[in-house]
């Protein structure tokens, strides 16, 4: 890479050799230049707007510094110094009810609500007498614990009340929490914003929480605990030292000069990270969205000519009364949807009108939307009839949809098909249906045989259309996430074609731009209303 930089060098500057083969600099002068690349707008050069310090979490110990701008909060909102309460737990009558507090009014509420006046230990249980702050009515004898700030989630001073579940005595201790002064109730989502205001959870992690809590399929609880354990923000983190690391080096020459006085290859060098770098974001964004699809579910339509057993199938794998089944041709006329947990898997299943050539206008509208479900699919589950493989419509089907679609490069589409006979109880004893076909699964959705055999192929098939979320690198969840990441992407292209160094430093500022948004530096508040607004109040 043969760039100008635009300065001459300072006179006799002979330097030790450090770092390797990286710049010939004394170390108080490349400590300096590292702090200024990794700080962006401290720099004499062209700044980074929006990132005002390296891309780590920030320290416990010190939450107060850049607090403000990185969770996008208004200084009104943490600077009055506001304590919050809600209720954690579920609502309606429960065995135990969870209510928290996080604030500096915390320990003040917790003596307020208990007899007696001193705090317990931190972080262990004990039993106390909850009684009305005003009135000195009883409310019930609850668990409570103590969890001194910075030790907590949300990095304030948290209390939790764990008091019987019934509606009367969570609607008292609320109350009586209202009439402590300077407490006041929690918004949606307002615990895990604080939390991520003090440093406590990057925005990866906050996304990887919020899954966590309305996951429910086995996979969508892994991907979710690995986003939540920070896998993802590593990562993020990892890239961005490259490019840190690569800044360095570009203003290292922007500053001290050409030829005479720097190491052979530095540049060279930082082309080949930048590469490999590269290499790595395109391996992340070319995973067809499966990280999107667990999260969101994959969509699985059952498509076959009339009378194939589609509904029964639906109705099989949905294990509830989904779609009419009838002996009598063409009942389904519209696209019936129904979410299921599919080994482990979400999948929106839809059930379709039967293909062939529609009688009447809203059977001929049917069969329309069922040609648009198969070209939106993820996955085809296509039915046929195993006792009736040589009528014209089984055959139609076979040569218009199975054919063209096993014709296709396996890189051609991102879709899957799974080809089912249905009705195996009516073929008689001997051979298979026919050994011309592509390879199928057999079913009697009467019997339930051959059911096991279906779940292990969709198990396979959905692993590969959303990724499995318990080996390899984590993946990409949300539109955001890609959005950065070929942002990222994008911005080392033009790093690539800058003729200039002064250029080429700008560009990798906005390539670590990007993976500070995409990590939680520099979010505007817009974007954190919309990450946040999905958490139920008290989380």
């Amino acid at each position: 890479m043969t760039r100008r930089s635009g300065r001459s060098p300072p006179p006799d500057l002979k330097l030790p050799e450090k770092h390797g083969r990286c710049l010939s600099l004394p170390e108080p002068m490349w400590r300096a230049l590292w702090a200024r690349a990794a700080r962006g707008p401290g720099s004499r050069k062209a700044h980074f707007p929006g990132v005002s310090r390296p891309l780590r979490a920030q320290s416990p110990s010190a939450p107060g510094r850049g607090l403000l701008s990185r969770a996008g909060l208004s200084t009104a909102a943490l600077a009055s110094g506001s304590t919050i309460f809600a209720l954690s737990s579920g609502q309606g009558r429960c065995g135990v009810a969870v209510i928290r507090t996080s604030g500096p009014a915390s320990s003040h509420a917790l003596r307020s609500l208990s007899a007696p006046r001193d705090l317990p230990p931190a972080r262990s249980a004990r039993l106390r007498r909850l009684s009305d702050p005003r009135s000195g009515e009883p409310l019930d004898h609850a668990l409570v614990l103590w969890f001194p700030g910075p030790q907590s989630f949300t990095g304030e001073d948290c209390v939790e009340f764990h008091v019987h579940g019934g509606p009367a005595v969570v609607s008292g201790v609320l109350q009586a929490l209202g009439n402590v002064p300077g407490l006041r109730p929690a918004e949606a989502g307002e615990f895990t914003r604080r939390a991520f205001a003090h440093g406590k959870l990057s925005l990866t992690e906050v996304e990887g929480l919020a899954d966590l809590i309305h996951a429910e399929t086995e996979a969508q609880r892994r991907q979710a605990l690995r986003q939540l354990d920070g896998q993802l923000g590593q990562l993020c983190h990892s890239w961005a030292e490259i490019l840190t690391k690569a800044l360095a080096h570009v203003e290292a020459y922007i500053d001290f000069g050409e030829d005479d006085n720097l190491e052979e290859g530095v540049l060279e060098q930082v082309d080949r990270d930048l590469q490999a770098l590269e290499a790595a974001l395109g391996t992340h964004l070319q995973d067809a969205r499966r990280g999107q699809r667990l999260r969101s579910g994959a969509h699985v339509v059952v498509a076959g000519p009339p009378n194939a057993g589609k509904s029964s199938l639906v109705n099989l794998l949905s294990q509830k009364p989904v779609s009419i089944v009838s002996p009598e041709p063409g009942t389904t006329r519209d696209v019936l949807e129904s979410p299921v947990d599919l080994a482990g898997f979400p999948v929106l299943l839809s059930d379709t009108a039967g293909l062939r050539e529609g009688v009447g206008p809203v059977e001929q509208e049917g069969v329309r939307r069922a040609h648009e479900r198969l070209k939106q699919a993820d996955l085809i589950l296509a039915v046929l009839d195993a006792s009736d493989l040589a009528s014209p419509q089984s055959r139609c089907f076979l040569d218009s949809i199975i054919t063209p679609f096993r014709a296709q490069s396996p890189t051609g589409s991102s879709q899957r098909l799974l080809l089912v006979l249905n009705k195996s109880d009516l073929l008689p004893e001997g051979p298979g249906p026919c050994p011309a076909l592509p390879p199928y699964l057999l079913l009697s959705c009467l019997t339930g045989e051959g059911l096991g055999c279906l779940l292990e192929a969709l198990k396979r098939e959905l692993a590969a259309v959303c990724g499995d979320p318990s080996t390899g690198p984590p993946l990409l969840t949300r539109a955001r996430h890609h959005y950065h990441l070929q942002g990222c992407l994008g911005a080392l292209g033009c790093y690539r074609q800058a003729g200039d160094l002064a250029l080429a430093a700008e560009a990798l500022r906005v390539a670590r731009r990007h993976l500070a948004h995409l990590t939680g530096g520099g979010g505007t508040e817009e974007i954190l209303d919309v990450i946040f607004r999905d958490f139920c109040v008290g989380k």
